[in-house]
């Protein structure tokens, strides 16, 4: 039986978060032609009043979305730089709420989260979007329980995953769902992605984790670990600087910041080494040392806390494509 799958969209959407999901259906319906199995996809793209504008100036055909009747399995609502708007709009709001409400389940691309949560679907469930803006999602929608460093994100019929090229891994998540692990890796490998990639948003976000600080001590603590990350850093220096008690310190810094002085340092040093692995040639040993790590050992533990991935594994990924 074919399943159909609803993508909303409006103007300004992410193309990439259309046709990623669109492409993995369709490499799924391959895969069920070639295994003579059915359950396949019939994707359908919808807008409040038919066709709309995506990310490079292209225009969308798609149907009007209130037109759309029952019958749907999926409805998956994309993301884009003008979400805000979307999730304001209440006709859209109106007619998702409608056609989900008869789904099996409703899922959403990077910041097509804040479309969902603003139509109340996402209210008391675990939600995830893009890692730019996980905390803005956590404030403007309180009753959502938002995970910041996953992928995706299943909550019952609810799926939601982080930014852009994650509407693939969120797609090949429901093909598994749908069929088994063989038939989803199979699209994974046509599309020569990760059937399950190696860490989570973290990896891609750690610059943005630590919120703003008002107090001009913590500030300048702040600013000096930045400077010289590899320096002997101690919760009694750390104080002497921020003019406090290493005691009072101790307390006021996860409040401000969020975690333990330890833990920053280590989050900032992990930061200068991904910088040293990205733009340079020198050894683990050599990196783990200028960032401030002990050991090459010392600096593989701390990543995998930190990123979910090894140094040198990150230096793989993220170093170059690897197209030359």
């Amino acid at each position: 039986m074919e399943r159909e799958v609803l993508v909303v969209g409006y103007d300004g959407a992410a193309l990439t978060d259309i046709a990623g999901p669109a492409d993995v259906f369709a490499g799924a319906n391959r895969a069920c032609e070639a295994e003579r199995a059915g359950g396949g996809y019939r994707v359908r793209l919808a807008g409040v009043g038919g066709g709309f504008e995506v990310t490079g100036g292209l225009r969308m055909e798609a149907e009007d979305l209130r037109e759309v009747s029952g019958g749907v399995d999926t409805v998956l609502v994309v993301g884009g730089f003008t979400f805000a708007d979307a999730a304001r709009d209440a006709e859209l709001l109106h007619h998702l709420r409608r056609v989900a409400g008869g789904a099996r389940r409703v899922a959403s691309v990077c910041t097509g989260a804040f479309v969902l949560a603003a139509a109340g679907l996402l209210d008391g469930a675990r939600a995830t979007t893009h890692w730019a803006y996980c905390d803005r999602l956590a404030a403007d929608h309180p009753s959502v329980d938002v995970v910041p460093d996953a992928i995706y994100v299943r909550d019952g019929r609810l799926v939601t995953s982080a930014g852009v090229t994650a509407g693939i891994d969120l797609a090949l998540a429901l093909v598994e769902r749908d069929h088994d692990a063989a038939l989803a890796r199979l699209v994974a490998r046509w599309m020569v992605v990760f059937l399950q990639r190696p860490g989570g948003q973290s990896q891609f976000s750690v610059r943005s984790q630590v919120p703003p600080v008002r107090e001009p001590g913590l500030r300048a603590v702040l600013d000096a670990i930045a400077d010289d990350p590899a320096a002997g850093w101690t919760v009694e220096g750390m104080a002497r600087r921020a003019a406090m008690s290493p005691r009072h310190f101790a307390r006021v810094f996860p409040r401000r910041v969020g975690v333990s002085p330890a833990r920053y340092v280590e989050r900032v040093r992990v930061e200068a080494a991904a910088g040293l692995l990205e733009s340079g040639d020198e050894g683990l040993d050599v990196v783990a040392r200028r960032a401030g790590f002990g050991s090459a050992e010392t600096l593989r533990r701390a990543f995998l806390r930190v990123l979910g991935v090894p140094p040198g594994g990150y230096r793989d990924r993220f170093r170059t494509t690897g197209a030359a």
